[in-house]
């Protein structure tokens, strides 16, 4: 097993609209990116060469091949419910965007509030399957943003409390009410 210690744990956040990449410690993502490939449309039989038929980037990037791509987008409402086209969005934030080992680094993944155990479940069998991490985390953004407020200064004696509105579950628990549920 390669000595992960000495490298920072590496930092995915999955949304509906963008990818945010990055290591930890760091002051911000190491690049944004639209959460979307671009499948190259091709008239006729299928090959192996048409899976590395792909691309992700900017929103500027999906516009410019949207005539020669079929735009796909694996990540709605925050859940995952494309997983081939997710494992391809992984696979260019670790070795394009990031240009690491896998197995070097630990993971830090996001997901949304309401994420089922399933795709959670999903989630890290292909991180370990596929990319043969040596550990990885998956927590809520909400959680994750109290988190950072958290400093040395007042780890000592205290208890980390705060609120995070996130805005989509606020719309989903007013909906909920509403309901009468």
């Amino acid at each position: 097993m390669p000595d992960t210690s000495s490298h920072p744990a590496v930092v995915i956040d999955n949304g509906s609209g963008f990818t945010k990449v990055g290591f930890a410690g760091s002051a911000g993502p190491q690049d944004t990116f639209q959460t979307a490939i671009g499948r190259r449309l091709r008239a006729g039989g299928n090959s192996v060469l048409d899976d590395l038929n792909f691309v992700t980037g900017t929103q500027d990037d999906m516009s410019d091949v949207s005539t020669t791509h079929k735009i796909q987008f694996p990540v709605k409402n925050g859940i995952i419910d494309d997983w081939n086209s997710m494992e391809e969005l992984w696979q260019t934030c670790i070795y394009d965007k990031l240009r690491c080992n896998p197995e070097d680094h630990h993971f830090l993944l996001t997901e949304p509030p309401l994420n089922t155990p399933e795709n959670r479940e999903q989630t890290a069998e292909i991180m370990f399957e596929t990319f043969n991490i040596p550990g990885m985390c998956i927590s809520v953004q909400a959680i994750l943003a109290l988190a950072t407020s958290w400093t040395n200064d007042n780890a000592y004696g205290r208890q980390l409390t705060g609120t995070v509105i996130d805005s989509v579950t606020v719309q989903l628990t007013l909906f909920l009410l509403q309901m009468g549920m």
